[in-house]
């Protein structure tokens, strides 16, 4: 078969170029503003208020008529040395965690406030944005950041949008610059994974996405190690390179090392879904997506979500410096079609000597997460998270809003739902009882079946106790992106771009690590 990639070899792509960033000398402020009881009436942040102090209350004059709302901005031109500037509306001032959103209220409305002003400006073809911290200059940066980001590096230059550079308003305190830098290394980190996502398939291969993880951690002191097909077939991964069988990509299992903590510390094992192209192997996927939310074959180039997720959140934390030891696991591959791929009713034998009949192909992500769980012996895990898009049924119930979490631990459990709650990109607990876990087992003739009984109803729980089988001895929990984890439809923050990749959950799982490292009661630089 024919293994060249003539589009790499005839149009060298780097995805990670540089893009065009308006025009010269041209700059840009975001401001905020609170809504307050009177109507027409708004309050301005402190450096608003200074900034209105310098033109004579001009900005409050102009804000009586703007109308602007939450999620709503105004754009105006000539004040002081600022080609545009835009005031993006904050709601209201003194919002804080919310108990019914599980939501800190106050942080997502910043986020928000910066998106829609950088959108804004992007549209003045600004070279640069100085940005308001707003009260919390990590938000703001997380907020700027991620709507300054799409991926476009494969259209003509010319008809580019413009990545203006962003950075916060030089007269800031320390303590400010602190959290706009851990706002802008979160969303950073996810704009790693959504640049990972939304490379086509064609050129993200298993081995291109090998090089990648190279090339973005290596710098930040991360070891990465690529093992091949003879390395995956010595461990006796036979589950993984049965589904990997159809595709003459060779499949590859990466094996990366952040040593933050101190020798002792056993590590967090982030384990992530690395499938490059999914078909649906024999069990073919849909071409065409039969309802509105629905992705079609095209969009599963992101069925390595949870990989790139691991790669973005790993490098946020080597910048970061933060004090744990974490290992990520990916078992890379395409799920293709062709005379040599797994059949339904073939039997593989995983890692763990367990048997398994594969009654739908395109449940291949469980089978290679599951040897992956298993070689995670090695390293005496204290926990291993897995991450991908399993199955739809979390998606069907909680749609974009929030990524299911099946926890085997209820402190693992509270900590997930702290970080949620702080990135705005929050989780859902679902059950991971045993009635799950038996259903997967209720085979005559081999040990477990990759679907279970009454499949697809509770696919999402089906699949996440396929994979609470091959845990070792430490606490689990699962995150299924299939809802959240891929291409954005429908209703989305102004900090996702529609159309897109969303990298999802990044900035969740490294908020989660951060906490489970530097404990809220801690005087570390990184509990700040």
């Amino acid at each position: 078969m024919m293994k060249k990639n003539y589009f790499l070899k005839n149009l060298q792509v780097n995805p990670w170029l540089e893009s065009r960033r308006g025009v010269a000398g041209r700059k840009g402020l975001v401001i905020g503003a609170y809504e307050t009881c009177t109507d027409g009436e708004y309050k301005l942040t402190p450096e608003g208020e200074k900034l209105n102090g310098q033109i004579q209350g001009k900005l409050t004059e102009l804000l009586k008529d703007s109308g602007i709302k939450f999620g709503k901005a105004a754009l105006y031109h000539g004040i002081c040395d600022y080609y545009s500037t835009v005031i993006a509306g904050l709601g209201l001032e003194n919002t804080g965690y919310n108990e019914t959103e599980v939501l800190y209220e106050n942080r997502e409305n910043i986020r928000w406030a910066a998106a829609q002003g950088v959108l804004m400006q992007q549209n003045q073809d600004v070279s640069c944005v100085c940005m308001d911290p707003m009260g919390c200059p990590e938000a703001a940066a997380e907020g700027s950041k991620l709507a300054n980001w799409s991926y476009q590096e494969l259209r003509d230059p010319e008809n580019r949008i413009p990545h203006p550079d962003i950075d916060l308003l030089a007269n800031c305190t320390e303590g400010e610059k602190e959290g706009w830098f851990k706002g802008c290394v979160m969303a950073d980190g996810q704009n790693v994974a959504r640049t990972l996502e939304d490379i086509p398939a064609n050129i993200m291969t298993p081995k291109f996405f090998a090089e990648e993880a190279i090339r973005i951690l290596c710098p930040c002191g991360v070891h990465v190690s690529v093992r091949n097909m003879k390395w995956i077939e010595d461990q006796r991964m036979f589950a993984f390179l049965n589904m990997a069988k159809g595709s003459c990509e060779p499949p590859y299992f990466l094996e990366i090392n952040y040593c933050g903590g101190s020798e002792t510390d056993r590590p967090v094992l982030l384990i992530g879904k690395g499938v490059t192209f999914d078909s649906g192997g024999i069990c073919l996927k849909t071409c065409i997506p039969q309802e509105t939310y629905t992705l079609d074959m095209a969009d599963y180039r992101g069925a390595m979500n949870g990989a790139a997720v691991v790669v973005g959140t790993i490098k946020s934390l080597a910048r970061l410096g933060i004090p744990i030891n974490v290992v990520g696991l990916i078992p890379l591959f395409e799920n293709m079609p062709s005379g040599s791929a797994l059949k339904p009713g073939d039997v593989v034998l995983t890692l763990k000597g367990k048997t398994i009949v594969v009654e739908d192909t395109d449940n291949e992500g469980r089978l290679a997460l599951a040897d992956a769980l298993a070689y995670s012996e090695h390293f005496q895990p204290c926990l291993d998270v897995t991450i991908g898009n399993l199955a739809p049924g979390g998606k069907w119930s909680l749609g974009s809003g929030a990524t299911p979490v099946f926890s085997s631990s209820q402190i693992v459990w509270d900590e997930m739902k702290k970080a949620g709650s702080m990135t705005g990109d929050r989780v859902w607990r679902f059950p991971l009882w045993k009635q799950y876990v038996d259903r997967v087992r209720m085979c005559k003739h081999v040990d477990m079946c990759n679907t279970g009984k009454g499949f697809p109803t509770a696919n999402s729980c089906l699949a996440a106790g396929f994979l609470s089988e091959f845990v070792p001895d430490c606490d689990f929990v699962h995150l299924d992106t299939a809802g959240t984890g891929m291409k954005t439809r429908g209703l989305y923050a102004p900090y996702l771009r529609g159309g897109f990749m969303t990298g999802r959950p990044v900035r969740t799982v490294v908020q989660f690590l951060i906490n489970m490292a530097c404990p809220l009661d801690s005087t570390t630089k990184c509990s700040k």
